[in-house]
């Protein structure tokens, strides 16, 4: 096991900090290790005043493929199940109860409970060549807590079908649904983020607070309950014979024998 951090963490002379997630060899699995350090990163921002803004990047190819399939494989059991869940969802929610505006910068493919980060942060910017998917259905685990972030961004019909198709889209039809707000050609992608952060940081710091907080006051109802209502149902499927065998077929390359 690499002995390099689980993210990366670097600051501008705006106080613009970026967070970049570091498991390229693992496609930035959110593994126990990963959502720990993503999460005493985000405490960290919030309890500095002179942060202005987050950015949350990823090393490699791939932004985040959601879980790490392998470590949720090797400890079947409900309670760890919920556990694991409830980790995810606390460091989910520390991104939206952030005072400060958290930006995807989406490099590359976004799956499952990595889609589901983006989904969660407040803006997002990907290269033409990202990808999305909430596939946990193809191994027959329904990714419920990514679809309490996806439900929203996108329009109800169009969130479920990607829910129960497991199917990709690009960057340009995630777009379109809402789930990122600008698309940039790879080599373009830092300068479509920048001209997003100038826009923001020239505002006054306590503005951008105060709105943020209102904001998702005033147009979500009642998240927290939807996700531990999301994440017992992804520990309760994650027990059930179907969904093991299709995460230890995805680990042994193989296809599922259902």
């Amino acid at each position: 096991m690499s002995d390099d951090p689980f993210v990366l963490r670097t600051r501008d002379a705006r106080d613009v900090i970026t967070l970049t997630l570091n498991r390229p060899a693992a496609f930035n699995a959110l593994s126990e290790g990963m959502l720990a350090a993503l999460q005493t990163e985000l405490d960290a921002v919030e309890a500095d005043p002179s942060a202005r803004l987050v950015v949350l990047a990823a090393a490699g190819k791939a932004f985040c493929a959601g879980h790490d399939l392998k470590e949720m494989r090797a400890e079947p059991s409900r309670a760890y199940y919920e556990a694991l869940f409830a980790k995810c969802t606390r460091m989910m929610l520390s991104v939206q109860r952030l005072s400060v505006p958290v930006i995807a910068r989406v490099q590359g493919v976004a799956t499952a409970a990595g889609c589901q980060l983006v989904a969660t942060c407040d803006l997002a910017v990907a290269s033409s060549s990202a990808k999305f998917a909430v596939s946990g259905v193809n191994l027959g685990l329904f990714c419920s807590t990514p679809s309490v972030a996806l439900a929203r961004n996108l329009p109800r019909k169009q969130a479920m079908e990607m829910l129960l198709t497991g199917d990709f889209i690009d960057a340009n039809e995630a777009r379109t649904r809402g789930l990122v707000n600008r698309v940039a050609q790879p080599d373009a992608l830092d300068a479509e983020l920048e001209s997003l952060v100038q826009r923001i940081v020239a505002k006054p710091r306590i503005a951008i607070a105060i709105g943020k907080a209102q904001f998702y006051r005033q147009v979500e109802t009642g998240v927290a309950q939807a996700y531990a209502i999301a994440g017992e149902a992804m520990a309760c499927n994650m027990m059930d014979e179907a969904a093991l065998e299709g995460v230890q077929a995805f680990i042994d390359k193989r296809a599922p024998r259902w």
